[in-house]
């Protein structure tokens, strides 16, 4: 009986954090781009959160709901930069939203494991750090990956992007620079938020 009540628990706190990845990725995309094409994410905090609670596979499945909201974006043109993708190529523009989406949750867990390790009891410290890791590495995750994506799949649409600028000052300034320091910091600055949450949830189980 308790098995069922924290399957339960469990699957009720990640629809929780489901609904909350689709919220604020909405209200993303309703946020202009800050110097480029692309809008700004302020999903990547309740991933990393499912991340660590509930693993690889808790971290992916927020990952692909992170990457159907985006999808759903660029479709819709809530998010500009995306609609033009998607018209250019739709399939390719689905496998980059979703392979950056999940990567950005699956990541996360794994190093996130990898740094707390497999101790019963973890000190504050080791746990502020593993969070802090997680928490960092998604958005370099997220953006390594949509950059990357760009090259691969639509190299004459970031080149025409960039204009007369040199196409790598254009990646750092303003197709996604900016947008992944604003992301950087917000998980930087919510890292302690992150920590406590992971804690009381814990202590719920």
């Amino acid at each position: 009986m308790r098995n069922t009540n924290q399957k339960i628990l469990r699957m009720v706190q990640l629809a929780m954090l489901i609904a909350l990845v689709v919220v604020l990725q909405v209200v993303s995309a309703m946020i202009p781009p800050i110097g480029g094409m692309v809008s700004i994410t302020l999903t990547l905090v309740p991933v990393v959160v499912g991340a660590i609670l509930f693993g690889k596979k808790g971290g992916a499945i927020l990952g692909f709901a992170f990457g159907a909201i985006v999808l759903i974006n660029c479709i819709t043109a809530l998010d500009p930069g995306g609609n033009i993708l998607w018209t250019i190529n739709p399939f390719c523009t689905l496998l980059i939203c979703f392979v950056k989406g999940i990567a950005a949750g699956f990541v996360p867990a794994v190093l996130y494991e990898l740094v707390k390790g497999k101790a019963e009891k973890v000190s504050a410290g080791r746990k502020y750090v593993s969070a802090m890791v997680a928490a960092l590495i998604a958005p370099v995750v997220n953006t390594g990956l949509f950059v990357g994506g760009m090259f691969l799949f639509f190299k004459d649409t970031l080149y025409a992007w960039a204009g007369d600028t040199a196409v790598f000052t254009y990646i750092l300034v303003g197709l996604a620079g900016l947008n992944f320091l604003v992301e950087f910091l917000i998980n930087v600055i919510l890292t302690p938020a992150i920590v406590r949450i992971v804690d009381v949830v814990g202590k719920r189980k």
